[in-house]
């Protein structure tokens, strides 16, 4: 079957979210519940979600990371970056996909505040 299997209501519009569309969504009620949490310990952070991460020619790690955080200074915000097909890549199904993103982001924020990432969020579980 090839086209769209719903005729969208606005001409050239996805009636559906599409796959990146709900991994954003997914990442930013995550990070909202963490983020409002911890948001005056946190200070200012910028968060994103890229498809892959850019790596060099001469890359040589045994995995692709899964987020990248770059810590800011001054007026520069921190930037916590999910990368989205290597998370999505790892996992099966949507509740796999719902730990893995809990994970990585509870992960690097507890890298930011220099903290246990059980201490984070309580949904959090080093079994991941």
């Amino acid at each position: 079957m090839r086209g769209p299997a719903i005729t969208p209501s606005l001409p050239g519009r996805p009636e559906l979210p599409t796959r990146g569309e709900r991994f954003d969504e997914l990442v930013l009620d995550t990070v909202r519940e963490i983020d409002t949490r911890w948001q005056d310990r946190l200070g200012l952070v910028e968060y994103a979600v890229e498809d892959t991460p850019q790596l060099p020619d001469d890359w040589s790690g045994e995995t692709v990371p899964l987020a990248s955080l770059v810590r800011g200074h001054g007026t520069t915000p921190t930037r916590l970056v999910v990368f989205r097909r290597p998370i999505e890549h790892r996992c099966e199904t949507r509740p796999e996909l719902e730990a893995m993103v809990l994970t990585v982001l509870v992960e690097q924020v507890a890298e930011l505040l220099g903290m246990d990432a059980e201490d984070v969020d309580p949904r959090y579980s080093s079994d991941d």
